[in-house]
Formats: C-alpha cells, structure tokens, sequence
C-alpha cells in the first residue's frame, strides 16, 4: 500500500539540527502513526512521505518554510512582568499559552527583568532546517472514526 491522502502512515523516526543533534526520536516508544495528507506532522516530511511504501527508508531535510516557519524577530516581545505576578519562580525557559489577536499560541520565556519579561512566540524549532531518518513501518486504510476526526486513534495517534 502506497503512502497517500487519508491512508493511516506509521513511521519510526529520528530528527536532528543541522549539528547532527537529536532533537527527537521514536526510539524506545511506539512508532508514529498520523493520517497522511491531514496536516498532522510537518508539511515538508509529509511532502516527501508522499507515493511511498512500507519499509521504505529515506533521509528528508525540510527546510523552515516547510517546517516551523521562519525565525521573526517580531514575535519576541516585552511584557510587564505583573502579567506573571502568579508564578512565584519566574525563570528563562517556561512556557505559557498565551491569547492575543491570533488566537492562542505558546510563548518561551527569554529573560525574566524586575518589570519586564522578554518572552518568544517563535516555536522553538522556526528557522531551522529539520533533518529527518524516517522508516515507514505501516501503511493502512483509515477508520472511518479516523477520517470524520481528521487524525489517527489508537496506538501511536491521537488520543481523545
């Protein structure tokens, strides 16, 4: 069965910086499975998974616009820090969601100042080009389930 729209793809992966630094892996967990087609895993991997097959083995550099988006300097802001006053440790590194015209996004902490806060609403991964080992472990038809709620259920999916 050939990697295709709507088609439940598993797949084991490794994925690195540009340093050749892990970043993240499916080693030691259960392989990935996502509905193919979905937007459910970066564009760019998806792009490339695309016509192929069960124990196919590729390498995928995807590139940030395919990725997380470019790094912008835009989205590096400073806010009073009594927009924190309930978080008793505030330190460099935390995450929070923040609301703003956009919808909710996460922001990364960058420098924590007596009055204000410099936080990142970049993902932490934008402008870096992604290096991937993937191996496809399966490929399947989806549920019906799986294709009214656009992603996969069960091992490896998504989990209500």
């Amino acid at each position: 069965m050939i990697v295709s729209k709507d088609k439940v793809v598993s797949i084991e992966y490794t994925l690195r910086d540009d340093s050749g630094e892990i970043l993240d892996s499916s080693e030691g967990r259960e392989p990935l499975a996502y509905l193919h087609g979905n937007g459910n895993i970066v564009h760019g991997l998806e792009l490339q998974l695309e016509g192929k097959a069960k124990n196919d083995k590729l390498k995928v550099a995807v590139a940030p616009a395919d990725g997380y988006g470019e790094f912008n300097a835009g989205d590096i802001i400073e806010v009073p820090r009594e927009q924190f006053q309930d978080v008793k440790e505030l330190e460099a590194g935390m995450q929070f969601t923040a609301s703003g015209p956009a919808g909710h996004r996460v922001v990364t902490v960058t420098k924590v100042g007596d009055k204000i806060v410099t936080v990142d609403g970049n993902h932490p991964l934008a402008g870096k080009t992604l290096h991937f080992d993937v191996k496809i472990v399966d490929v399947r038809d989806a549920s019906a389930d799986e294709l009214s709620h656009g992603h996969v259920h069960g091992a490896g999916g998504h989990h209500h």
